[in-house]
């Protein structure tokens, strides 16, 4: 029996929103502030509102209604696919996946939204332009090379391309200090992260931002989850027997920056290299193992952050299992 006074769906586009109630059915609002205001009216207290992680749409109006006392569940999109796909819907409409959404949240544990921290939203706005700077300062690299490559490059648009790579380094600079002051403000014991060997300063940031200083997960476990880089098995009786592989379903940047790192810590990091050659010698591929040393890195992390002590090896071994 579901334990809240009304459970809605909500299904949310660049302009409006549509929400389905489990009593009250279908309605739609602005997707703005007037909108948000309209919909809260008229919302049951005690009510549950549910919605799919869809970027800066799904933020606003998670943090508005969050704010305001409302309680919130943000799933991933992909089990609300899945569950759509299991029910063989042949109708494909922000009205019908408002309803999906409450029909999933009335038959599934879904979990309550904890809002960001101002802190946490403008770090990550920074996480963002930063790599959108470090992409535009690639390819203004790339151009660079291009131009010089063709024996008689323009004086002109070689200087300005090393004046727009200039400008992004600073630009690049001073987005990692802020970054960093900020962080520092309000978690300065966990950039002990970066006493791990292989750990550099943006992925430390990064993990200390997402996970809210590590305080939104008990265990290691629950961690690698939520990154995504625990196995999945791909097994059913004697004729299908898949290759096991991660489950990606989580926070792909965080991933990706992990994996960078396991490179890194292969050479520089006892545990992690002891990991590797293991995985390696047992005839596995490079790959799988480089993955393995990325979820020894996020084990490592998390112990170190939950002591707040400085990277040790045997410390680390003992509390990171």
């Amino acid at each position: 029996m579901n334990k809240y006074k009304e459970t809605f769906g909500v299904d949310i586009s660049k302009d409006v929103f549509d929400v389905h109630g489990s009593k009250k059915g279908h309605d739609q609002y602005k997707n703005d502030e007037t909108g948000f205001k309209k919909y809260l009216e008229e919302l049951p207290k005690g009510s549950l509102v549910v919605m799919e992680a869809t970027g800066y749409y799904h933020y606003r109006l998670a943090q508005f209604l969050y704010k305001n006392g409302v309680l919130v569940s943000v799933v991933n999109p992909l089990s609300i696919k899945r569950f759509i796909q299991m029910k063989l819907a042949k109708v494909k409409t922000d009205k019908s996946d408002a309803k999906a959404i409450c029909e999933y949240a009335l038959i599934n544990e879904v979990p309550i939204y904890n809002a960001l921290t101002d802190t946490q939203s403008e770090c990550l706005q920074l996480f963002r332009l930063l790599d959108t700077y470090l992409k535009q300062r690639t390819a203004t690299k790339n151009k660079i090379h291009g131009e010089a490559v063709l024996g008689i490059p323009s004086k002109f648009v070689y200087r300005s391309l090393i004046r727009n790579k200039k400008q992004l380094n600073k630009e690049v600079v001073a987005i990692e200090l802020k970054i960093l002051s900020l962080v520092k403000e309000g978690q300065q014991e966990q950039l002990t992260l970066m006493s791990i060997p292989g750990i550099g300063q943006k992925t430390a940031l990064f993990l200390i931002v997402v996970t809210d200083g590590f305080n939104k997960f008990e265990t290691a476990s629950q961690l690698c989850s939520y990154v995504g880089i625990t196995p999945t098995i791909r097994e059913s009786g004697s004729s299908v027997r898949g290759r096991a592989r991660i489950s990606k379903v989580g926070n792909r940047k965080l991933r990706n920056l992990l994996f960078l790192c396991s490179f890194n810590a292969c050479k520089h990091n006892k545990a992690c290299r002891e990991v590797y050659e293991r995985i390696v010698n047992k005839g596995k591929s490079k790959k799988l193992a480089l993955i393995a040393v990325a979820n020894k890195l996020l084990k490592q992390s998390f112990a170190i952050a939950k002591s707040g002590r400085p990277y040790d090896e045997t410390y680390v071994s003992i509390l990171s299992r």
